[in-house]
C-alpha cells in the first residue's frame, strides 16, 4: 500500500504581517512557503512585499524586519498572482490557520482576487494532539523540542519550513498509535479548525484496512488503548547493608558516582549521628547551595529504612519532587546499592479517572479546548505508565473537564477499568514504597493518612516555607456571591428554561407539587445570604486595614474580634442559613431522584446532569459554612484573620467573606506528632546567625531541635558577583522608577536569561509597558507576573526560551522552580519587605503588636533577610553556576538594617556607579575566566 498522503501536495505557509487586525490597515509584509510533495520538502518560496504603511516597533522586534527591508520591494498586488499559482490544489498548511488562511484570503479580496478555498489544516491543534505531553505549542519551542533545525523564528521562510518538517513529524507519530485511538480521535476530529479533521480520518481509514494487531505493551478497555500495567508489587527490600562509619568507606562508595567534598561527608556524619540518637526529635539544617544537601539527607536516612518504616519528605514545588525522585534518589541508590523504592504520594485528583474520561466521550460536543484536550488524552493514555495528569504540562488545570475526569479517591471496585485505575494502582505502589515524596500542603492536610505507615521518618525541604504553606492550606471562604449565582442557575433549569424541568414535564402533578415547594425554599435562602452579607457589610468600621484593589473590589482586613464580636448576630444568623441550605439541597435531591425513578429520561440526560453539578455545588458551600460556624464558635477565634472582598464597594450584597489562620502553632505540633526524627532543612534559615527566628516559626521551641550550619563545597568567589549600584534615588522615588527602566533596557544586551525581583505588582506593570517595545530587547521574551499568565506558565516560557526576562515578585523571590534554566543576572530591584498593605501580612503584624512585640524586628526584618538571600540562591543552585546577582536599592547604605543585608551576602559586594554597571555585567565572563586561570 502506498504511503499515506503520498500523492498529496502541501503548501505551508507562514505569513508576517504588520499586526494581527487586518481590517485596521495591516498587510503582508513577507510570505513564506515550502512545499511537500511525496512526503518530502521539495520547494521553498520567500516574497518580502511592501505593506505601503511603516511596520510597527513590536513587529520589527519580533520578526527582524524593518522598513527598509520592504521599501523597495513590490506590493501585494504584483504577487497576487504567483500566490495563487503556488497555491493551487494544495492543501494550505499553517501554524494557526485561522490567522494566515483568512489573513491571506482578505487580502487576495480586497485586491479584486478570489477567495481561495483550499482544504485548510492547522498544526497547532495536530501537534497538541500528536505530542500531548510537550511543554509548549508556539513553533519555536516545538521545533527545538523535535530537534528540527529552524534557523530564523519568526522569518516566514523559516517559519514555513519548519513547520512543514513539523507536519510530516506529526504523520509518523499519528501513524504509529494503535487502532482503536486512532478510531477514536476520527470519531472527535470533526469538531477541529476547518479541515483539521481530514489528517486524523484520512490516517485511520488507511491503516483501518492493513491487520495491525494490538502490540504486546498495550491493554485495551472499551475504547480505550492503555499501556499495561504492572499490578504485582514486590514489597520485600532487602537493606542488610550497614552505614559506611569511616569517611574512607563513604570514600570508596562515592568513587566513580559522586566527587568526594568533605563538607557534604560532614553535613552527612551529623545526619546521621542525629539519626541513630534515640533521645533525639529533631534537627534544623542549614544547607546552602553546593552543599548536596538532598543527597545527604537521602544517604543518611537510607540505611535506617526496614519493612514498614518509611521516610517521607516534604517540599514546596513539583520540579523539586520530580528532581529528588528522578534524579537525587537513583543517584543515592546506584552509590550505595540499596533495593529502595520511591514513591510521590499526591492528590487523587492529579489522577484520571478512566470511568469519567470515557462518559465524557459521550457527553455531546464539548467546546473546541475541551476537545482538543479529549485527543491529547487519548494519545497520552497510550503512552503514561501512572496516569498522572500533570505529565500533560499543562498550565492550568482548571477547564471544566477535569472537574469530570479527575479522580474521586474511591476504590473502583466493579468498574471495566478496576485492574487499570491509576489511582488504586498508586496507592498500591505507595504501600510497598520506602520512600514517599509529596508537597507541603498535601502533608498538612493528611498527615494521619495510613499510607505514610508506623513511626515514619520526615524531611521538611525547603523548610523555610513550610509555616506559610501549611497556613495557605488552610485558607478558604464562603462567597456568597457565588452561591448566589449557583441558585439562580437552579432555578432557571428548574423553572424559566425552554428545556427546564418545569416546561418539559408540565404534565406531571406530582412533581409539580414538588417544584411549587421548593422554588420558595430557595428565595429564602437568597434573602439569608444578603441578611448575611448585609451583617459583614456594617463591620466595615471596624477593619484594621483597607485597600481599593486595581479591579476596584475593596478588601478589608479583620481580626475574628473584630469582625464577630460577642453581640454579633452573625452566628445565629448563620446557623439558620446552613439548615435553610441543607433545606434546598434536600428538596432538589428528591426533584432529581423523582425524575429518574418515574421518568423517561433519555433525552434529558443533559439537563439532569446540570441539575447534579448544582447538587455538588450545594455540597461544597454546605461544607464551607460548616467549616465558618466552628471557626466562629472556637475559643481561637483570635487566631484567625477574616478578609471581605466587596466587588462593588457601594452595595452590601457583593461581600464575600475569606479566613485564613494566622497562628499554626498547634496544627504544626499535631503533624510533627505523627513522625520520628524530623529534619527540617533550607538554604536559608537563620537571621542574624542564629535559629531563633525559624525555630518559633516552625514551632519546635518544645522539641529543642538540634542545629547545624552546612558549609558550601565550592568556592562562591569563583561562583558570585555581587554588584550594587550606589548612585540610584530612592527606591521609592518617581525618578527611582525611570532609572530602573534604564537599566532594564540598556544593560542586558550580552545576557540570555535575567530575573528581575520586585516587590510591587503594580510597579511590574508599569515596567513591562515601559519596556516591552525596547530595540535593544528585540530577542528577549518578556515575562510579568500578572501579565503572562499563570506563575507556572511564566517559569516553563522562560526556561524554554532562548532568551527572556521575568519581572517578578513574591514567590519569584523564593517559591518558583526554573527547572534546569541557568539565569546569568538576578537584579534585585528594592530589598524585599513584603507591603503592609497585603492583608495577610497586616494581620499577621497587628497580632504581633497585641503581643507587644516589636513587628520589624521579630518579622519584617527576618522575612525580608531570608528572602533576599533565596533571591540570590536562584543563580547558584550546583557547581556548574555562574553570575551576578545586582542590588538596586540604595537603603543598602542609607539605613541601619543594610549592614545586616550586606553580611548575609557570600562574598564581597563591589559598590558601583550606575553608568558603570552596563560594563560589569559585559565583561563577567571575560573576567571570570581570567581569574579562574
Amino acid at each position: 500500500m502506498a504511503q499515506i498522503f503520498a500523492q498529496d501536495t502541501f503548501a505551508v505557509v507562514d505569513l508576517e504581517t504588520t499586526g494581527t487586525q487586518r481590517e485596521n490597515d495591516n498587510h503582508i509584509i513577507q510570505f513564506g512557503c515550502a512545499i511537500i510533495k511525496n512526503r518530502k520538502v521539495v520547494k521553498t518560496y520567500s516574497f518580502m512585499i511592501n505593506p505601503h504603511r511603516e511596520i510597527p516597533l513590536s513587529v520589527q522586534n519580533l520578526t527582524g524586519i524593518h522598513d527598509e527591508d520592504v521599501k523597495n520591494a513590490k506590493d501585494f498586488d504584483y504577487f497576487a498572482p504567483k500566490l495563487t499559482a503556488i497555491l493551487k490544489d494544495a492543501v494550505f498548511v499553517a501554524h494557526n490557520v485561522d490567522f494566515d488562511f483568512p489573513f491571506l484570503n482578505y487580502e487576495l479580496v480586497q485586491h479584486g482576487y478570489e477567495a481561495l478555498t483550499n482544504r485548510a489544516i492547522d498544526t497547532v491543534e495536530l501537534a497538541k494532539i500528536a505530542f500531548p505531553t510537550l511543554p509548549s505549542y508556539k513553533l519555536s519551542d516545538l521545533t527545538s523540542q523535535l530537534a528540527i533545525k529552524h534557523l530564523n523564528p519568526h522569518k516566514a521562510d523559516s517559519d514555513a519550513y519548519g513547520t512543514a518538517i513539523l507536519l510530516l513529524k506529526i504523520f509518523e507519530r499519528l501513524e504509529q498509535l494503535p487502532q482503536a485511538t486512532l478510531n477514536t480521535l476520527s470519531s472527535l476530529a470533526q469538531g477541529l479548525v476547518r479541515d483539521t479533521s481530514w489528517v486524523i480520518t484520512t490516517i485511520a481509514n488507511n491503516l483501518r484496512q492493513k491487520k495491525r494487531p494490538l502490540a504486546k505493551n498495550y491493554m485495551q478497555v472499551r475504547n480505550i488503548v492503555l499501556q499495561k500495567q504492572n499490578n504485582q508489587v514486590d514489597s520485600s527490600s532487602d537493606n542488610n547493608h550497614h552505614f559506611p562509619e569511616e569517611d574512607e568507606a563513604k570514600k570508596q562508595l562515592f568513587k566513580r558516582h559522586l566527587n568526594y567534598r568533605k563538607a557534604q561527608v560532614a553535613l552527612i556524619n551529623h545526619l546521621h549521628q542525629f539519626i541513630t540518637d534515640p533521645n533525639q526529635r529533631a534537627m534544623l539544617v542549614e544547607a546552602p547551595n553546593g552543599t548536596g544537601k538532598t543527597l545527604s539527607y537521602l544517604f543518611s536516612y537510607a540505611y535506617q529504612l526496614y519493612s514498614s518504616r518509611k521516610l517521607v519528605i516534604a517540599t514546596p514545588t513539583k520540579v523539586l519532587q520530580e528532581q529528588i525522585l528522578q534524579h537525587e534518589i537513583p543517584q543515592v541508590l546506584k552509590i550505595t546499592q540499596l533495593d529502595l523504592k520511591a514513591e510521590v504520594v499526591k492528590s487523587s485528583s492529579h489522577y484520571i479517572d478512566l470511568d469519567g474520561f470515557v462518559q465524557s466521550l459521550f457527553n455531546g460536543t464539548p467546546n473546541k479546548p475541551t476537545l482538543v484536550l479529549q485527543m491529547q488524552i487519548l494519545v497520552w493514555l497510550t503512552e503514561t505508565k501512572t496516569g498522572d495528569l500533570d505529565e500533560l504540562q499543562l498550565t492550568s488545570y482548571k477547564a471544566p473537564l477535569f472537574v469530570q475526569i479527575s479522580h474521586p479517591g474511591d476504590a473502583r471496585v466493579g468498574s471495566k477499568f478496576a485492574e487499570a485505575d491509576f489511582w488504586n494502582l498508586a496507592r498500591a505502589r505507595q504501600e510497598a514504597a520506602d520512600i514517599l515524596v509529596t508537597n507541603h500542603a498535601y502533608l498538612a492536610n493528611h498527615y494521619m493518612d495510613t499510607i505514610w505507615g508506623q513511626n515514619p521518618y520526615l524531611v521538611i525541604d525547603e523548610a523555610h516555607r513550610f509555616t506559610d504553606n501549611v497556613i495557605t492550606s488552610r485558607n478558604d471562604s464562603l462567597q456568597f456571591e457565588a452561591l448566589w449565582g449557583t441558585l439562580s442557575h437552579l432555578r432557571n433549569l428548574l423553572y424559566y428554561a425552554d428545556d427546564g424541568v418545569q416546561v418539559q414535564f408540565s404534565e406531571n402533578v406530582d412533581l409539580n407539587f414538588l417544584l411549587k415547594k421548593l422554588n420558595p425554599e430557595i428565595l429564602e435562602l437568597i434573602n439569608q445570604i444578603n441578611n448575611l452579607q448585609k451583617i459583614l457589610y456594617n463591620q466595615r468600621q471596624n477593619s484594621i486595614n483597607q485597600t481599593i484593589l486595581a479591579n476596584g473590589n475593596l478588601e478589608l482586613s479583620f481580626q475574628g474580634k473584630g469582625l464577630f464580636p460577642k453581640n454579633s448576630s452573625f452566628l445565629e444568623g448563620l446557623n439558620k442559613f446552613v439548615k435553610q441550605l441543607e433545606q434546598v439541597r434536600d428538596e432538589t435531591n428528591q426533584i432529581l431522584f423523582y425524575l429518574y425513578q418515574n421518568e423517561d429520561i433519555s433525552g434529558f440526560q443533559e439537563l439532569l446532569n446540570e441539575i447534579t453539578d448544582q447538587i455538588d455545588r450545594l455540597d461544597y458551600y454546605s461544607e464551607k459554612s460548616y467549616q465558618l460556624t466552628d471557626l466562629i464558635s472556637s475559643d481561637s477565634l483570635d487566631q484567625e484573620g477574616f478578609i471581605l472582598m466587596i466587588t462593588s464597594p457601594e452595595d452590601p450584597l457583593s461581600t464575600n467573606l475569606h479566613w485564613l489562620m494566622l497562628d499554626v502553632s498547634d496544627e504544626l505540633t499535631q503533624i510533627y506528632s505523627r513522625f520520628d526524627h524530623l529534619l527540617f532543612v533550607s538554604a536559608t534559615m537563620t537571621t542574624n546567625g542564629n535559629f531563633k527566628y525559624i525555630i518559633n516559626r516552625l514551632a519546635l521551641t518544645d522539641l529543642h531541635p538540634e542545629t547545624y550550619i552546612g558549609k558550601s563545597t565550592f568556592n562562591f568567589k569563583k561562583h558570585l558577583e555581587v554588584l550594587a549600584v550606589k548612585d540610584l534615588p530612592g527606591p521609592n522615588s518617581e525618578e527611582y522608577d525611570q532609572v530602573l527602566q534604564k537599566i532594564i533596557s540598556q544593560n542586558l544586551e550580552h545576557k540570555d536569561h535575567v530575573l528581575v525581583l520586585m516587590t510591587n505588582l503594580e510597579k511590574i506593570r508599569e515596567l513591562f509597558t515601559a519596556i516591552i517595545n525596547e530595540p535593544a530587547l528585540k530577542d528577549f521574551e518578556i515575562l510579568a507576573q500578572g501579565l503572562s499568565g499563570s506563575n507556572n506558565r511564566i517559569a516553563k516560557r522562560f526556561s524554554i526560551a532562548k532568551r527572556a526576562i521575568i519581572l517578578g515578585a513574591d514567590s519569584f523571590w523564593e517559591g518558583i522552580d526554573f527547572h534546569n534554566c541557568k539565569i546569568n543576572v538576578v537584579i534585585a530591584t528594592k530589598l524585599p519587605f513584603e507591603s503592609p498593605d497585603q492583608p495577610e501580612v497586616r494581620l499577621r503584624q497587628k497580632s504581633l503588636e497585641d503581643q507587644k512585640l516589636n513587628v520589624f524586628q521579630n518579622d519584617s526584618l527576618p522575612r525580608a533577610l531570608i528572602r533576599f538571600r533565596q533571591g540570590m540562591g536562584r543563580l547558584i543552585r550546583g557547581e556548574k553556576d555562574h553570575g551576578q546577582f545586582v542590588i538596586l536599592d540604595s537603603r543598602l547604605w542609607t539605613k541601619d538594617y543594610g549592614k545586616v543585608f550586606l553580611d548575609v551576602i557570600p562574598v564581597k559586594v563591589e559598590q558601583v556607579k550606575q553608568k558603570e554597571l552596563k560594563r560589569k555585567l559585559d565583561n563577567y565572563d571575560q573576567r571570570r575566566h581570567k581569574t579562574n586561570h
